[in-house]
C-alpha cells in the first residue's frame, strides 16, 4: 500500500538529515528587534524554494523586493511582487509567500505596530488598499533605510531612519482607515474567541455560535469574508502566539503547549512553514 501522507499541521515521524526549515541550502532569513523600540521587528531574507504557509502579524508589513518575484495571496487575491517594488500589508491579514522566478526573490520587511505608526507619524488609521507598489526608486530608498534600521546600534539614528521610512510609505497609506466590512463585526468576536482558546481543540459549532450563524453557513460565511478557513486562521494565530512568547524567551516546549500544537516538535514544522525559520534559530535573533 501506498502511505498516507499525514495531515497539514499534523505531527509526523522525523526523518534523519531533514531540515526544520527549509528544503533548499540556499533559503535565508532572519529577524531583528531594536531594544530600545518595541513593537518594532526586522526581517531580511532570500527565498528559493520555500513556500510560507497561510500566517498573520499583528503589525503592518512595509518592506521592499530587492530581487527575483514573489508570488503571495492576501485578501483573497494573489499578488506578483517583482524587483523595484514595495509591499504594504495590513496588521492581522493572512497570508502566504514563494518565489515566482527560478533564483527566488529576496526582500527585507519592517512588521511596526499600528500603535507605534501613530506615534512617529502623528497620524492614527493607516490602511493600504493595495499590497504591492511598482515604484523603482521608491523600493531603493526603502531598500537602504531598512538596511540602515537592521544595522545601526544607535537608537537616535534607528529612531530618525524609521521615521523616514514610514514618510517614504505614507503616499500609498489611506488615512484614515476605511469603515470595516460589513462582515467584519459579525467575526471579530469570532477571532477574539480564538485568541483567547489557543490552547484548545475548538469546534466548528462553538464558533459558530458566537457569530450567531448554523455551523457550515458559518464557515462558509467567515472563508469568504477572511479569505481563509477557520482552521487556517486559528493556526495562524496559534503560530502568531507562539512567535510572541518565543521573543519573550520562553521555552519551546512550554510555548507549544500554551499555543494548541501538539508538541515542541510540531511547533517546528509548523514556525518554520510560516516564518522560515525553527523556534531556536528565532530565539536565538532575537537574543543578538
Amino acid at each position: 500500500m501506498r502511505p498516507v501522507p499525514a495531515a497539514p499541521d499534523e505531527p509526523a515521524p522525523a526523518m534523519a538529515g531533514v531540515p526544520d526549515a527549509f528544503d533548499h541550502p540556499d533559503d535565508r532569513a532572519e529577524f531583528r528587534r531594536p531594544g530600545h523600540r518595541p513593537g518594532v521587528e526586522l526581517y531580511r531574507a532570500h527565498i528559493i524554494r520555500h513556500a510560507f504557509e497561510p500566517h498573520t502579524h499583528d503589525a503592518f508589513g512595509l518592506g521592499a523586493i530587492e530581487s527575483g518575484v514573489e508570488r503571495f495571496r492576501y485578501r483573497g487575491a494573489d499578488h506578483l511582487a517583482p524587483s523595484g517594488s514595495v509591499v504594504l500589508m495590513n496588521p492581522d491579514e493572512l497570508h502566504t509567500g514563494r518565489a515566482e522566478t527560478e533564483g527566488g526573490w529576496r526582500y527585507r520587511m519592517a512588521y511596526i505596530d499600528a500603535d507605534v505608526v501613530a506615534r512617529v507619524t502623528g497620524e492614527d488609521g493607516w490602511w493600504f488598499d493595495t499590497a504591492v507598489g511598482l515604484d523603482t526608486a521608491s523600493a531603493t530608498r526603502v531598500t537602504a533605510l531598512l538596511d540602515t534600521l537592521w544595522r545601526t546600534r544607535e537608537p537616535l539614528a534607528f529612531d530618525s531612519a524609521l521615521h523616514a521610512l514610514l514618510a517614504e510609505f505614507r503616499r500609498h497609506a489611506r488615512v484614515p482607515r476605511p469603515v470595516r466590512a460589513e462582515g467584519a463585526p459579525r467575526f471579530a468576536p469570532v477571532i477574539d474567541y480564538m485568541r483567547a482558546h489557543l490552547s484548545r481543540r475548538l469546534t466548528l459549532e462553538e464558533l459558530a455560535r458566537e457569530a450567531g450563524l448554523s455551523p457550515f453557513h458559518f464557515l462558509r460565511s467567515f472563508q469568504a469574508h477572511c479569505h481563509a478557513t477557520p482552521q487556517q486562521m486559528l493556526m495562524a494565530l496559534r503560530l502568531f502566539e507562539a512567535k510572541r512568547r518565543l521573543a519573550a524567551g520562553e521555552p519551546p516546549a512550554q510555548v507549544a503547549l500554551a499555543a494548541g500544537l501538539t508538541d515542541q516538535a510540531h511547533l517546528t514544522r509548523a514556525f518554520a512553514r510560516r516564518y522560515g525559520v525553527t523556534p531556536a534559530r528565532y530565539q536565538k535573533q532575537m537574543r543578538a
